[in-house]
């Protein structure tokens, strides 16, 4: 197998916008490409009548989507900037006045999906069964299936343009606050230092007791500072979504998530209860852990300390070479584009001064090319990471087959691709090494695990628990919320973890709770990668099976989608077989 150029490891955003002395002229560019549209259909109605007239609009939509959108290059070239030089202010500069001139176009052009939604039933059927429209179906589907939750257009425009002074405003204020603090904590190598609040949630993680207990006192004493303003942030934000909910005439706070995601209600809560029954897994891995660690239990911070020693270094290079290597042998396809992302540019690897922290998989219109950021500092998780952020890559170059209207991942499904990968290089990184390294990975992956599927579903629960009990008594005390936070979280974590002073005020950092019934996702996305892993291993050519899966984008529902594999996702029995697999993992675990 041929091996990677590696000498390329910094972005090449010249491919996506070339000059930046012409931001005015791509400007211009996409406003005159989309009112084009806007000015040719606002006052036409035979696209609401004859599917000819609708096609030849949803094929023009289609190809402004594909090259243009609402923002042409320039929010996907300076989103991607600000990732790399996060305080910029020209940046943010631009940012601001690109969201400005999108929203308007996207206000501007909502007569087009709301007329279409509100034509007569009758007219839906015939739409829905022209084979004119085929390529549209799905999305015509959802978008008459939802009529029924949209409000006038004017009222449409308000509530779009409400949002940021209604919820994200609030949400930012919170995250700023946070962002700012520092506090005095003792370091891993025994002196106290004054750290930021980042550099203090990542020593909650130390393997140093001393190091994490005085990180976690500061990150408490950090939450309890701010929790009187995240009390009026979250009842605001409540507040907001309660009264969107009821102009709506929507009833389950939840629903507005799983309409927007394009999955069944049912599929969900089958999910969540057959979650919510396999608690007892966590219970006994922090039992485990525990003992492990030489403690009679956990403290709350402490839950995902590592536990024994992963021996040597991961360097880019390595790293890149063994991801390549199990990608191919997977698919050929697979490592194809693996190197292609490598060697065009495509990832930024190393961290550097004013780069965000973590890592992502970016991309935007369907002619555009797809972008990861990496930090990679040579640990064993940045192995995992490349794996995991190629692996939404891949998902998005797979589904280029699609038209640019189904261009896009359900976030039901968004964490398939990646977990799928991310596996895979994991087994690859267990053979051959020492028993003692063997279990100190195993102990990883599996806390991982619980931590994707079974803690995000006890902050779905949290989150249900808190919505409804907002809606019975109009306003939540910070007390009130922290009894909620620590019923749900104490659900799954059991008698070996301790939730101590402090604990309950973890929700206010919780940035995840404030993007509603978010969480989920994490949970269906592992359990379905790993009903896939299991039908790659018992026949490697179903390797076939998940390519379509991951080429199909919004084309379809992922409860069709998955009745093609012939898997049914409303069977509880197909996510408890996923749950068997972290069952069985902690049985074998317990035996070393």
């Amino acid at each position: 197998m041929q091996k990677i150029d590696l000498s390329k490891t910094n972005w090449d955003l010249s491919v996506v916008f070339t000059d930046e002395s012409k931001f005015e002229e791509e400007k211009n560019r996409v406003i005159d490409a989309n009112y084009k549209f806007i000015n040719k259909w606002k006052n036409r109605t035979d696209y609401l009548e004859s599917p000819q007239a609708l096609k030849t609009a949803l094929d023009e939509l289609e190809k402004l989507e594909a090259t243009t959108g609402t923002t042409g290059a320039l929010s996907y070239y300076y989103g991607l900037k600000s990732a790399l030089d996060q305080t910029n202010p020209q940046i943010l500069a631009k940012l601001n006045k690109i969201e400005e001139f999108a929203v308007k176009i996207a206000n501007d052009a909502e007569f087009f999906s709301y007329k279409l939604a509100h034509i007569k039933p009758e007219t839906q059927q015939v739409f829905l069964k022209s084979p004119k429209l085929k390529d549209y179906h799905h999305m015509l589907q959802g978008l008459f299936e939802n009529a029924k939750y949209l409000l006038s257009e004017p009222e449409e425009k308000i509530l779009n343009l409400k949002g940021s002074v209604s919820h994200g405003n609030w949400v930012h204020m919170t995250s700023s606050l946070l962002s700012k603090e520092e506090r005095q904590v003792v370091d891993e190598d025994g002196k106290k230092k004054i750290k930021n609040f980042s550099e203090i949630t990542s020593l909650l993680n130390s393997k140093n007791k001393v190091t994490r207990d005085s990180a976690a006192l500061a990150f408490n004493d950090i939450q309890e500072r701010w929790a009187d303003v995240a009390e009026n942030e979250i009842n605001s934000i409540l507040q907001n979504k309660k009264i969107n909910d009821e102009l709506r005439g929507i009833k389950r706070s939840d629903l507005p998530r799983h309409i927007s995601d394009d999955i069944d209600t049912q599929v969900v809560d089958t999910l969540i209860k057959t979650v919510t029954d396999n608690f007892d897994i966590a219970r006994d891995f922090y039992k485990l852990k525990a003992k492990s660690l030489g403690q009679n239990k956990l403290e709350y911070h402490e839950r995902n300390v590592e536990v024994g020693d992963i021996k040597g270094s991961f360097s880019f290079e390595d790293s890149a070479q063994l991801v390549y290597k199990v990608f191919s042998n997977l698919d050929s396809d697979f490592g194809d584009i693996f190197k292609m992302f490598i060697e065009n540019g495509q990832v930024d690897v190393f961290p550097k001064k004013g780069k965000s922290g973590g890592a992502f998989c970016s991309h935007q219109l369907k002619t555009q090319p797809t972008f990861i950021l990496l930090n990679h500092t040579d640990k064993l998780n940045d192995v995992l990471t490349l794996a995991h952020e190629s692996g939404h890559g891949i998902n998005n170059e797979l589904m280029r087959v699609q038209n640019s209207l189904n261009f896009h991942t359900p976030l039901s499904t968004a964490e398939v691709s990646s977990t799928f990968f991310e596996d895979f290089v994991l087994e690859e990184l267990l053979k051959g090494v020492d028993a003692q390294t063997a279990f100190a990975i195993k102990m990883q992956k599996l806390n991982n695990d619980i931590s994707t599927i079974i803690r995000q579903v006890a902050c779905y629960n949290f989150e249900l628990e808190l919505h409804n009990k907002f809606k019975e008594v109009g306003y939540l005390s910070k007390q009130q919320i922290g009894e909620i936070f620590t019923k749900n979280m104490s659900a799954y974590m059991g008698d070996y973890v301790n939730q101590g002073e402090g604990s309950e005020n973890w929700w206010v950092y919780w940035g995840h709770i404030r993007s509603f019934f978010y969480v989920y996702s994490y949970a269906s996305g592992l359990l379905i990668s790993k009903a896939l892993q299991k039908m790659v291993k018992q026949d490697k050519t179903n390797i076939e099976k998940v390519k379509k899966f991951l080429s199909f984008g919004s084309s379809k529902s992922p409860k069709d989608i998955f009745k093609e594999l012939e898997i049914d996702i409303t069977d509880s029995k197909f996510w408890q077989s996923g749950l068997s697999e972290v069952r069985s993992l902690l049985g074998e675990i317990k035996k070393v």
